[in-house]
């Protein structure tokens, strides 16, 4: 049996708190609580001032590193998401897909995967080439461009996705992004040589997650 083809609103956060982000993702999940039946999916995409994010593998980020990154200039917030530690800041896209997977495939791994496939895709139109590796993301050859941590509790989804548009990378020096050794981070503009903003890539990113999860997309207004 052919599944009916899903809608998912597009909201457009603009630049926004994490904290902010946060609240408003919890709203959209308890959504779905409240109103089951309506299948109220929805992409939530925005900008952060600079902030670091750690997953629940928390134990590598005692108060002390809090205190050092965040005399950087930068928030800090100890999140439910999957993953360890990443930088989220202006000139980089993120994306907050709250879906029930009821209305796609019931798969975490399935949905992580296509998430993954979606900024391959989206790169690709930007003529870069993009790939998966045995870490969680995507990345252009060992540098990664996009990290991917989520939660997902009774099928519903939160957090998500970080594309690199034209991040100052000079934050994630501080750190070591995702927990990953040996391996670097790079931006749509760092792989072009040209300036990327985030409301150029909010069309690709939007054109290539309507394709990769066959589902209709409206508002973003």
């Amino acid at each position: 049996m052919q599944r009916t083809r899903a809608a998912v609103e597009v909201v457009n956060l603009g630049r926004v708190s994490y904290a902010e982000a946060l609240r408003v993702q919890r709203s959209y999940v308890k959504r779905h609580s409240d109103f089951r039946e309506k299948r109220l999916n929805a992409l939530l995409v925005c900008e952060h001032p600079p902030v670091y994010t750690v997953g629940i593998r928390q134990a590598p980020y005692p108060p002390d590193e809090e205190r050092r990154l965040t005399l950087l200039g930068a928030e800090f917030f100890r999140t439910n998401r999957g993953g360890l530690i990443t930088f989220h800041g202006p000139g980089q896209l993120v994306c907050y897909p709250v879906l029930d997977l009821a209305c796609f495939r019931k798969s975490v791994r399935w949905y992580v995967c296509e998430l993954e496939r979606t900024v391959i895709k989206l790169c690709g139109k930007f003529g870069i080439k993009a790939s998966t590796s045995p870490d969680t993301g995507v990345w252009v050859g060992d540098n990664k461009i996009c990290a991917i941590g989520i939660h997902c509790g009774r099928y519903i989804t939160s957090h998500g996705l970080a594309l690199n548009c034209n991040t100052d990378m000079e934050w994630f020096k501080n750190i070591v992004p995702c927990g990953i050794v040996g391996k670097g981070v790079t931006s749509l503009s760092l792989e072009l040589g040209r300036t990327v903003t985030t409301d150029e890539t909010v069309p690709y990113l939007l054109d290539s997650f309507r394709e990769q999860f066959d589902c209709d997309l409206w508002g973003g207004e």
